[in-house]
């Protein structure tokens, strides 16, 4: 069992039936009344984020999260497809599992998987990915006094912010995890 005492950053504990991370903690000794942890929690399912306090004496199971790496192959009628890289099992996944890391996955891209207990719940995509830009409006010379960007789309549907100089059919490194622009590859 985990304390309310013990919670940091990136710890997975199980409360009323659900999974949460703890995104931020404070533990607060006010000069009168008890002590209580303030937190900002995340539901790892449903991906809400709420903040609650606690009793520092508040205990709770420990979530074990297992990650896996996996191959996206395709998409049909609505339905993800990643194969297990060890045991060369598929699994179907729906758009709400995969909404944000999908527009960054190309087939055979490897991927992050998390499970609970068996049930894959969400996808990240590797933290750093080089994608082709399929459209973006040229730049003009002298327009980039102060860094300027300009929207481009990427082979996989996503939309980015990237500087004047980068054209269309350009490779460019993406960091998944902002969604920003890196580098030209």
């Amino acid at each position: 069992m985990i304390s309310a005492s013990d919670f940091r950053k990136g710890l997975t504990f199980e409360m009323d039936g659900n999974i949460f991370s703890v995104i931020d903690f404070q533990h607060v000794k006010p000069g009168k009344g008890a002590a209580f942890v303030r937190t900002k929690i995340r539901n790892i399912i449903s991906g809400a984020v709420t903040e609650r306090s606690f009793n520092p004496a508040d205990k709770f199971p420990p979530a074990h999260i297992e990650r896996k790496d996996m191959q996206y192959l395709y998409e049909d009628s609505g339905l993800y497809y990643f194969m297990d890289n060890e045991s060369y099992e598929q699994i179907p996944l729906n758009h709400d599992q995969v909404e944000e890391a999908i527009k960054y996955l190309k087939p055979n891209d490897n991927a992050n998987i998390r499970f609970y207990k068996g049930e894959a719940f969400s996808v990240e995509a590797q933290n750093f990915v080089v994608l082709e830009v399929t459209h973006t409006e040229p730049g003009f010379k002298g327009d980039t006094a102060q860094g300027a960007t300009k929207p481009a789309t990427l082979e996989t549907g996503a939309v980015i912010n990237v500087p004047l100089f980068v054209n269309t059919g350009d490779k460019i490194r993406v960091d998944t995890r902002t969604e920003e622009y890196m580098e030209r590859a």
